[in-house]
């Protein structure tokens, strides 16, 4: 009876251990989900800045701010499509990290037969795929600053633009608005 409650014990040690990677791979998961999702989003604006650049070049629209428009568009592409490859990078090492974190948790089946000297491996791929969490989540943390700069840019442009057309006492009125994180470029 000892002896099968010790064998119990030990295969849901086993189990129990295996499933503890589960954690991270969700983890991972969410981590694809919500990547996919900006990835999507910067092709959908790409999209979108690209037609607007291409009515201004076709003289659909004038007006005399299309030299800075074309500018502040080509600027936004230029970011969108660094912002792109950090997505694809980040997404990518997510995908590695659920490889890596199932591959963990069949690591620490087998060991579990073939006895402690294989042990460390469960250890190395949990560590590994660690790793890879963190470094995505870094290369998100870059593209989250990226978007806020361009952010900035746009509101920027908008702003200077608004205050050539909008009635001079109007913009008097105006306070200056403090930024936090950044220069401020015009006041």
């Amino acid at each position: 009876m000892l002896s099968n409650m010790d064998g119990l014990s030990a295969s849901l040690a086993v189990l129990t251990a295996m499933i503890t990677p589960a954690v991270l791979i969700s983890a991972s998961g969410t981590m694809i989900l919500s990547t996919s999702t900006r990835l999507g989003r910067v092709v959908d604006r790409v999209r979108s800045l690209s037609d607007r650049l291409q009515d201004l070049s076709s003289g659909k629209t004038s007006d005399e701010f299309d030299e800075e428009r074309r500018a502040m568009l080509y600027d936004q592409l230029d970011k969108l499509t660094s912002r792109s490859r950090l997505l694809q990078r980040a997404l990518t090492t997510f995908y590695m990290a659920v490889g890596v974190f199932v591959a963990t948790s069949v690591a620490i089946g087998v060991v579990s037969f073939s006895g402690a000297r294989f042990a460390w491996i469960p250890v190395a791929l949990g560590l590994i795929g660690a790793f890879f969490l963190f470094y995505g989540s870094m290369l998100l943390i870059f593209e989250a600053r990226l978007a806020l700069s361009t952010t900035h840019a746009e509101m920027d442009f908008i702003w200077r633009t608004t205050k050539r057309v909008v009635p001079k006492e109007l913009v008097e009125q105006h306070k200056t608005h403090h930024v936090h994180f950044r220069k401020k470029s015009d006041e």
